[in-house]
């Protein structure tokens, strides 16, 4: 039986929730109704041909960018009015670490726009670069760092204002296959260890099978859904084996 299962509603309370969401830049149309719900704990992969709007989406969920048309409403409320935006984090493409600061003070920056006494900023540090694996290199300056290693650093930025929801932007893109791997069991662990709720641009069909609890295919001009699927398969996924492989291509045939 097929572990790729049209969506069904259920119970688990809905974090996001999009109703009708449409977005121009100039004459070019690059959203239109968009109306989806991600629920509380879930990985969520936006899934699609270069142009369908992904990132696009993941701006405005962000807060980042408005909508032209539609709503958005975080735990409830609509964007305009939600007060708790520390409690979502952003995770872009590229790591963005800054390089006169050491790995400790990347992690830090993250909690420096708060009202937190130092101690708590410490502990909260110490214990995000332990989460990552990286507190013996929290000395370390970016340009001694590996990839893998800076990907890292930034899933503990991203982790260190305890996030209630993460939102990331293709953040393994970059890395070669076998650290790409390693990436996704860190957020894998990381996720049900936090219970985070992630909403995630999936760089490959593979990666949203090995990762995601849903899919969202979305197909360009103007970006649209074209169909939510379930994926039932439990963890770990390995790619390599014959249920994912399986998985993976079906869901091509979709995309």
């Amino acid at each position: 039986m097929s572990a790729i299962t049209p969506d069904v509603q259920r119970t688990p309370v809905d974090m996001i929730r999009t109703t009708g969401i449409g977005k121009r830049f100039g004459p070019l149309e690059v959203l239109d109704n968009i109306s989806l719900s991600v629920r509380q704990g879930e990985i969520l992969a936006l899934l699609g041909a270069s142009g369908c709007g992904k990132s696009t989406l993941l701006n405005i969920l962000s807060g980042l960018l408005a909508p032209d048309r539609g709503e958005v409403l975080i735990q409830g409320q609509p964007t305009g009015r939600f007060s708790h935006w520390e409690k979502v984090a952003y995770l872009f493409q590229e790591d963005r670490l800054l390089p006169w600061r050491n790995v400790q003070q990347n992690v830090n920056f993250g909690l420096e726009s708060t009202k937190l006494p130092q101690a708590e900023r410490r502990s909260r540090v110490e214990d995000a670069l332990r989460l990552v694996g990286l507190h013996d290199f929290r000395h370390a300056w970016p340009h001694q760092l590996s990839g893998g290693m800076r990907s890292r650093v930034a899933l503990a930025r991203s982790l260190v204002v305890e996030p209630e929801i993460l939102l990331m932007d293709e953040p393994f893109s970059k890395l070669d296959p076998q650290t790409r791997s390693t990436m996704h069991d860190e957020l894998l662990r990381i996720q049900q260890l936090k219970g985070v709720t992630v909403v995630m641009v999936a760089h490959d069909v593979e990666e949203a099978v090995v990762l995601a609890d849903r899919v969202v295919l979305l197909k360009p001009n103007p970006g649209r859904i074209h169909r939510i699927i379930a994926i039932s398969l439990p963890h770990p996924r390995i790619p390599t084996e014959r249920s994912v492989a399986e998985q993976s291509r079906l869901l091509r045939l979709e995309v």
